[in-house]
C-alpha cells in the first residue's frame, strides 16, 4: 500500500535515492544557514536585540546540513549536486519571496520592513519544515540510523516556527499588522506553488532512481497535484495565522543538546 512511511522507506532502503535526498535537504539547510548568517549580521541597529537569534537560527541550518552529510557518511556516500528544479530556497528567491541574495552580499544594514519581511518568509518556510519533520518524527523517530537526527532537526525546526511567531506577533503590536499580513500572504501562496513543483521534480527523480512504474509515478503526481489544489482554496491559511507559542523565547535559550554530526 501507498503510503508516506512505505514511500520514505524505499528512498531510506536505496543508496543513490538516500544520497539524493540527504543532498537536498543539505544543500537547502546550508543555504539557510548562510542567508540567517548574513541577516544577523546586517540587522538594523534598531532591532540589534534580535541579531543573536537570528544568528542561532542560522547556526541551527547549518547543524542541519552537516547532519545530513554525516548521515551521507555513516553509509560510505558522498553528496551529489542538487538538480535545480529540487533547489526549494533558490527556486523561493526566483519567486521573489524572502530577501534576495544580491541584497545579503551587500554590507548596508537592512531596514525594519527587511526583517519583517524576513520573519514573514521564514514563519512560512518554517511551517512546511516543521510539518514534514512530525511527519518522519512520526514514523521513524526510533529507527537506528536516522532517529537520533530526526529528532533533533525536528526540535529544531519547532523552536524556528515559534520564533517567528513570536518575533511577528511583536512587530504586530508595534503597528505593523498590515504589512505582515499582505507578506505572510503573498509568501504563502509562492511557497505551495514552489512546494508543489518541488515535489514534483524530487518524485520524478525518485522514480527513476528505484524504477518505478509508470502507474505509479501518475499516482503520486496526482497526490502532489491534489495537495496543491487543498492548500491553494484553504490550506495556505494554516501558515498565515499567528498565535503566541507554547515555547517563549525559543532561540534565546541556550542549545541543550549536543552536536550530531
Amino acid at each position: 500500500m501507498l503510503s508516506a512511511k512505505s514511500l520514505f522507506q524505499e528512498i531510506l532502503d536505496n543508496d543513490e535515492s538516500f544520497r539524493l535526498f540527504c543532498s537536498i535537504a543539505a544543500g537547502g539547510e546550508s543555504q539557510g544557514g548562510w542567508e540567517n548568517g548574513r541577516i544577523a549580521a546586517l540587522v538594523p541597529q534598531s532591532q540589534r536585540g534580535l541579531a543573536p537569534k537570528i544568528a542561532r537560527h542560522g547556526a541551527d541550518e547549518d547543524k542541519h546540513g552537516r547532519i545530513f552529510d554525516a548521515l551521507l557518511r555513516k553509509r560510505g556516500l558522498t553528496p551529489v549536486p542538487v538538480p535545480p528544479e529540487t533547489d526549494y530556497t533558490m527556486l523561493l528567491e526566483r519567486h521573489g519571496i524572502g530577501l534576495a541574495h544580491a541584497r545579503l552580499k551587500q554590507d548596508a544594514p537592512l531596514t525594519e520592513r527587511d526583517i519583517i519581511v524576513y520573519l514573514a518568509h521564514s514563519r512560512v518556510t518554517e511551517q512546511r519544515a516543521s510539518e514534514q519533520m512530525e511527519l518522519l518524527l512520526k514514523h521513524f523517530a526510533g529507527h537506528p540510523e536516522i532517529g537520533r537526527a530526526v529528532r533533533m532537526v525536528s526540535n529544531d525546526e519547532d523552536n524556528h516556527l515559534a520564533y517567528t511567531h513570536e518575533e511577528l506577533l511583536r512587530f504586530a503590536a508595534a503597528g505593523h499588522g498590515r504589512l505582515i499580513q499582505r507578506t505572510l500572504r503573498a509568501c504563502a501562496l509562492a511557497e505551495i506553488r514552489v512546494h508543489r513543483d518541488v515535489s514534483l521534480a524530487v518524485m520524478a527523480r525518485m522514480g527513476r532512481i528505484l524504477g518505478w512504474p509508470k502507474a505509479r509515478s501518475v499516482l503520486l503526481a496526482a497526490v502532489i497535484h491534489a495537495v496543491y489544489a487543498y492548500e491553494r482554496l484553504a490550506g495556505w491559511r494554516r501558515m498565515v495565522t499567528l498565535s503566541m507559542p507554547g515555547r517563549r523565547n525559543a532561540l534565546g535559550r541556550p542549545a541543550t543538546a549536543p552536536e550530531y554530526a
